[in-house]
């Protein structure tokens, strides 16, 4: 008769997987081996496996019964996974935001990307009420100059702007469109930026549409947010 595996031996092999999982998933899509969901997916199952792991070896060695390698293992990546996961936490399930939510800037050229094939890029009605509770505070920038001025402060601004990569630019629409990618895993997210005349100055408006998920962990709004700064702070001249 084949002898049974202890609990001891299945948690400290589980520990391992775990740890290894979370630590493969982000490296195989910061290789852009794998795509980014499926990196995440691979770092997101290791890091639950790591907390029940992590949880009964705590549990066993309170009771004397010792603490396996891969049961520490398991314990410290379950707590930087709890860690992490808390970032997300009171953040909305929306991936799509607008500092216009009454006429939201249109997607044109993102719309003939591959990756956005069979993708319905319009900005979701629902998504309105949400993010008015959740991000009141996102706004457009305005900017003290001519709309084709504005439009070239945007466009410097948006070519300073981390990862991003502009993949349109059309001053007579006076729009702006382009990809940010995540540094890790690779996610990508759409960005437009729309310039228009408001009196005697400027309104540029910008929309953060996320690829993948229901939720973003915050980034999109983030984005606008650092965006707007960036762009008003070009206008006063402090940049």
């Amino acid at each position: 008769m084949r002898p049974t595996a202890s609990p001891s031996r299945v948690r400290n092999a589980l520990g391992v997987v775990a740890v290894a999982g979370m630590i493969g998933g982000p490296a195989l899509a910061w290789l852009r081996l794998v795509p980014a969901l499926v990196g995440f997916g691979i770092f997101g199952l290791g890091g639950l496996v790591a907390v029940v792991v992590g949880i009964a070896s705590v549990v066993q060695t309170i009771r004397g019964r010792g603490l396996s390698a891969g049961g520490a293992a398991a314990a410290v990546a379950g707590a930087v996974f709890l860690v992490l996961a808390s970032r997300g936490a009171g953040v909305p399930r929306i991936n799509d935001f607008s500092t216009d939510l009454t006429d939201p800037p249109v997607f044109h050229h993102a719309a003939t990307l591959p990756a956005n094939a069979g993708r319905d890029l319009g900005y979701p009605g629902a998504f309105r009420a949400v993010q008015e509770a959740c991000c009141s505070d996102l706004r457009p920038a305005h900017v003290a100059a001519s709309p084709a001025e504005a439009f070239a402060r945007a466009r410097r601004v948006a070519e300073s702007m981390p990862a991003w990569t502009i993949t349109e630019s059309d001053p007579a629409a006076g729009i702006i469109e382009a990809v940010a990618t995540t540094r890790v895993f690779g996610f990508q997210d759409d960005i437009v930026i729309r310039v228009r005349g408001d009196g005697d100055s400027s309104r540029v408006d910008m929309r953060s549409k996320s690829r993948d998920g229901k939720g973003d962990m915050g980034t999109n709004a983030k984005r606008m947010r650092a965006f707007v700064a960036a762009l008003e702070a070009e206008g006063d001249g402090t940049r």
